[in-house]
């Protein structure tokens, strides 16, 4: 595990690269769209369009012919815009294509949810490769399940700030058995948040949760870099308890992103512990990917342990120096 840890650095500037140019992206949440029946014929609608640059993204609903979309108003809530309308069809649209126009030329997701009078729930999950969907009537508890999960994994691997706080833990862990006792207090304690924010339990405003986040990111680094010259430091010393304390903090990130997405109001458990599920495989798919990857360097170029845990700290460091002022210099300006 120490050599894959040292030797791990051309995978930790490939993070680095892939992080800078893919910043902008994570901040982008999913787009939403909510079609609320009122008949087989008549629905309303509701597209939550998430804003880049104070500019909502270019997305409009198209529904199949006969189906006619009239937007009634718009409103800026924080980092979007929330489109109303109303869909009027000569005939039941269900089984007929629909299309989120303008998602193909985006970077971001689209959850569509259709809520019938009944209360019952269809819900798909669009890709700007597949911006096309036909029409769905409720769907089934597996396929919340599907969509929420996929949603899970998506958001753990395009969420860079996350992935190089993992990065880090990696490096200052000394052991299988070290590794083992850290995932699995973040996971609990990331899971726990998660829960509890997401059911409101617990109200924590975003934005400071997101510094806070960068925040923690430096402070691993910083021990990483300390540990290239000899002296580890106390999450060095104590990987497990202060991965679970930072944990928490992640928790209220993952949770801000599932309710951007928003949940199904009938099955809120199974979308909860589809999407954390989700996180989750995603998570270990990444530590999975990096120590393999470690491990193939390794048997190529040697590289003093020392000087690859500087490295890969400073990097480190360096993006979360860069995400902390971003997100205080927001906070500030808002």
């Amino acid at each position: 595990m120490r050599s894959s840890r040292g030797l791990g650095v051309l995978l930790l500037a490939v993070l680095w690269f892939a992080a800078v140019g893919g910043a902008m992206a994570h901040e982008v949440r999913p787009a939403y769209l909510e079609l609320r029946a009122r008949s087989d014929t008549r629905f309303d609608m509701m597209l939550k369009l998430p804003a880049l640059g104070g500019r909502p993204l270019a997305v409009r609903l198209d529904m199949p012919e006969s189906c006619e979309v009239e937007q009634t108003g718009a409103q800026d809530v924080p980092g979007a815009v929330v489109v109303i309308g109303r869909v009027t069809c000569a005939q039941a649209p269900y089984g007929r294509t629909a299309r989120l126009s303008g998602l193909q030329n985006t970077l971001t997701d689209a959850l569509v949810r259709v809520v019938q009078p009944s209360g019952e729930v269809a819900t798909l999950r669009l890709t700007p490769d597949s911006p096309d969907f036909p029409v769905p009537r409720p769907t089934s508890r597996l396929d919340v399940f599907r969509t929420y999960g996929a949603l899970g994994v998506e958001h753990i691997l395009t969420g860079f700030d996350h992935l190089a706080f993992v990065a880090g833990l990696l490096l200052l862990v000394g052991s299988m058995r070290r590794l083992l006792a850290t995932v699995t207090a973040f996971t609990l304690a990331h899971s726990l948040t998660l829960s509890a924010a997401t059911l409101g339990l617990i109200h924590v405003p975003q934005a400071p949760v997101e510094a806070l986040i960068a925040l923690s990111i430096l402070l691993v680094a910083v021990e990483v870099v300390a540990l290239s010259r000899g002296t580890p430091g106390p999450i060095a010393r104590h990987p497990a308890r202060i991965a679970f304390t930072f944990g928490l903090l992640h928790g209220l990130g993952f949770a801000a992103a599932l309710r951007e997405a928003g949940l199904p109001a009938q099955e809120i458990p199974v979308s909860l512990l589809a999407f954390n599920l989700g996180v989750e495989a995603g998570q270990i798919g990444f530590i999975l990917t990096l120590s393999l990857g470690a491990f193939l360097i390794q048997r190529v170029i040697r590289t003093p342990r020392a000087l690859a845990l500087r490295v890969a700290g400073y990097a480190i460091g360096g993006l979360a120096a860069f995400w902390f002022l971003d997100r205080v210099s927001a906070i500030l300006t808002a």
